[in-house]
């Protein structure tokens, strides 16, 4: 099961108290105050890691609980620190705080008022770490407070509360290529002739129903990532269909591939379904419309593709298009060839130049807009 997003409480653990205690011994009378500190309580840490692809480990157990620290103790000894709590999510997670205390609060506030959730932080380079809740500071013992004047202190501290909290995790996916396009365009077709992914094809509307990943290789030890994201359809923008759930994904590609149904199979119009695809992107969010862009003319193995990419070629001249047919793989060099030179980088991180002609917005949005 994927999962994108999801509500945990967090808590860390209590400060220890301070103790009051005398020092009693034979001989020794009179020893005076030798009560310990309490010790600090442990941290609620999250760290981004590149060994898990989603939050499902929250789905099924959404809480991270700090152990709170010991109490001090005679002899000025002070309590043992609580254990933090390290917990591992995927680059690309963003992290929102909400007022609430419980989920179920969260989840009633969420609903009721329409609340905005507070940013706390976006987790994008593997082993970045975040202190997300803060573990209590132990209390003092009474021999902090003895004095000439006061030598037999009863004063003592008591450790402060760990921070507690409800977050709400929501994963954008992370990929150098996202996929757009319609349902039965073809991406997942795509994406499984690219890579090793599998994911789920049929001829029917939305069969993806969750974005998945496959890793593209190239010669020279070279590589990138693309998503085989939902289809979209109109009035996406207003969370109709996947909606949401599909755009916010593409919102971290360097390059956006625009998969058309060049020969219109289910009776679309290839040109329009360009034009309703940027307008849905532009108006979810104004960024991504700056994105680099190209269109992936699909089924030209079709009856009636050729013609269509003529008209489409016209209606849109300054557009990068690659005519190809991923179920026979024509085409499927000169797809790959684009993103090696554009988006591929080597295996120890050193990433190659993108092109500066990949796109020209303003003069690609000439005629595309609505």
């Amino acid at each position: 099961m994927f999962i994108d997003n999801v509500r945990v409480y967090c808590k860390a653990g209590d400060g220890g108290n301070g103790v009051v205690h005398f020092r009693r011994e034979k001989y020794l009378p009179k020893g005076g105050p030798d009560g310990g500190d309490g010790g600090d309580g442990g941290d609620v840490i999250i760290e981004c890691s590149p060994n898990t692809d989603n939050l499902r480990q929250f789905f099924y157990d959404p809480k991270l609980v700090a152990t709170g620290g010991a109490h001090g103790s005679g002899a000025r000894k002070h309590g043992k620190n609580g254990n933090k709590v390290v917990a591992h999510v995927p680059p690309g997670t963003v992290i929102y705080k909400s007022p609430a205390l419980s989920i179920k609060d969260a989840v009633e506030m969420e609903r009721g008022d329409g609340i905005d959730l507070e940013p706390v932080v976006d987790l994008t380079t593997p082993g970045q770490q975040f202190v997300l809740c803060e573990g209590g500071v132990g209390g003092k013992g009474n021999w902090h407070y003895k004095s000439s004047t006061n030598r037999a202190p009863e004063e003592h501290t008591l450790g402060t509360e760990g921070g507690e909290s409800v977050y709400y995790f929501e994963l954008r996916h992370i990929a150098d290529a996202g996929m757009v396009g319609f349902p039965n365009a073809g991406k997942s077709t795509l994406v499984g002739k690219l890579s090793a992914a599998t994911p789920k094809i049929g001829n029917y509307p939305f069969t993806t129903l969750k974005p998945t990943v496959g890793v593209v290789e190239f010669p020279g030890f070279r590589r990138c990532t693309v998503a085989d994201i939902p289809g979209l359809i109109e009035g996406a923008h207003e969370n109709r269909g996947l909606g949401h759930e599909f755009l916010r994904h593409i919102t971290r590609c360097r390059i956006l591939l625009f998969v058309i149904d060049m020969a219109g199979f289910d009776g679309r119009d290839p040109i329009e379904d360009l034009q309703t695809l940027r307008t849905e992107i532009k108006m979810y969010d104004a960024e991504l419309s700056k994105f680099p862009w190209i269109v992936v003319a699909n089924k030209m193995d079709l009856d009636g593709a050729t013609e269509n990419l003529e008209a489409f070629k016209q209606r849109f001249p300054k557009v990068k298009i690659i005519p190809m047919s991923a179920e026979s793989e024509e085409g499927l060099g000169a797809l790959r060839n684009h993103l090696d030179e554009n988006v591929g980088y080597h295996l120890h991180g050193a990433e190659s130049v993108n092109s500066d002609d990949l796109t020209d917005e303003p003069e690609f949005n000439q005629g595309i807009d609505k």
